[in-house]
């Protein structure tokens, strides 16, 4: 654990809205309203009305009928990432990315030729909104978990240096929704118990809050109300997992439109699997429903694969397992993870191919598609129930770390 306040988290506000509102002067100060069918984004004025991300936009409009609701433009935004990250990476060498929007910056050690850390945090959002043109809040503490806490309640456009000697008086009169991983449900089961501020949490024997949320979640929410959070800024940090989602709005979807939405999401991850030259042992299942509670299912298959048919044939049958609770609750996104990833052991396909062999058929037509969408660009070739649907907005990606 470090001595002083050297972990900075910096987040960019609202950013797909602030880099409409950047390019177009005539949306700043106007609510704005990034997407289509489902909000991507909001700008703060059209949040203060109500409008969150992943609310339909017909509600959006009904909260705010003066915003303005823009098309997302991904690759405009990945330009606004880049340059933000180039700023990180000239303020230290030591960067954790976190989303395309957000990352974590170690300055120990910084002191003599930069300055304090609020000083490197002060300097940091001065260069953002002059060379990159955009808002940041920096949160300043010495764990990841506290500044990230900080650049939260920061917001918007703040500074926060929550310095040792005042972390608890800064920590402990928060809601425990601010804890890192407590969602609706988990705070349901705090709120039950009696449990509203992350100062009663820390107050609570680590067994109790474990006997209440589980083991493994009562011990880390439990550790991080007691202000112990030792992970490094790692700056060359290899994902574990991939992943993709899609908000749906709250309006109905049959068993076929979630399938096909499915099929689109999982062929995507698959090829970014294979890119990275990776194989996928567990595929998650994420699902939000009608009432925004949250539900993981996931599945374990016996070999490690990249193979597109196989990871969708798991992934189709958690959806199915789901479908009952799906149809009494409704949903309003669904998301896949793959994780256990390990060095492939895809083997290429040689000519001639047996077509009795269903597995190398597989891996033949994955790499062929590849190859073309490498070439031609992604919509270059799909499958064919996929054509003429809407592929839907695939949020910007941090590159994959070696």
């Amino acid at each position: 654990m470090r001595g002083e306040a050297t972990v900075l988290h910096a987040d960019l506000d609202a950013f797909y809205a602030s880099v409409e509102q950047r390019d177009e002067p005539a949306l700043r100060g106007r609510p704005v309203i990034v997407g289509g069918g489902v909000v991507a984004a909001a700008s703060y004025e059209a949040k203060a009305r109500g409008v969150r991300t992943a609310m339909g936009v017909q509600r959006a409009r009904a909260l705010c009928p003066d915003a303005i609701v823009v098309p997302p433009r991904m690759e405009a935004y990945s330009a606004a990432s880049r340059a933000v990250f180039a700023i990180f990476h000239d303020t230290t060498p030591y960067v954790e990315g976190v989303s395309i929007d957000e990352a974590f910056l170690e300055v120990g050690g910084l002191r003599r030729i930069a300055g304090t850390p609020e000083e490197i945090a002060v300097r940091l959002r001065e260069r953002v909104r002059a060379e990159a043109g955009l808002p940041i809040s920096v949160g300043v503490a010495r764990t990841k978990f506290l500044a990230k806490v900080a650049s939260a309640v920061s917001k918007p456009d703040g500074l926060l240096v929550v310095e040792p000697d005042r972390e608890e008086a800064f920590l402990h009169p928060l809601p425990v929704e601010r804890l890192w991983g407590v969602g609706a449900v988990t705070a349901e089961k705090l709120h039950s118990n009696g449990v509203y501020t992350v100062g009663q949490l820390a107050e609570l024997e680590a067994a109790t809050a474990e006997r209440w949320l589980g083991r493994a979640a009562g011990a880390h929410l439990h550790a991080l109300a007691r202000l112990r959070d030792p992970r490094p800024v790692e700056t060359t940090k290899r994902h574990g997992s991939i992943g993709s989602q899609r908000a749906l709005g709250n309006r109905s979807y049959t068993d076929g439109e979630l399938g096909l939405i499915l099929t689109q999401i999982v062929d995507g991850l698959a090829k970014r699997l294979r890119d990275r030259g990776s194989s996928c042992a567990t595929v998650v299942l994420r699902l939000r429903y009608g009432d925004f509670t949250k539900a993981t299912r996931s599945r374990t298959v016996a070999t490690p694969t990249d193979r597109t048919e196989v990871l969708l044939g798991v992934a189709q049958r958690l959806l199915a397992a789901a479908g009952p609770d799906i149809s009494d609750r409704g949903i309003t996104l669904i998301g896949v993870s793959l994780a256990q990833l390990t060095s492939s052991g895809t083997v290429q396909p040689e000519l001639p191919i047996d077509w009795n062999d269903g597995a190398r058929i597989d891996s033949a037509l994955d790499t062929a598609l590849d190859a073309v969408r490498d070439r031609f660009g992604s919509a270059a070739v799909t499958r064919a129930a996929l054509i003429g649907r809407d592929p839907g907005v695939s949020a910007p990606r941090l590159p994959e770390h070696e």
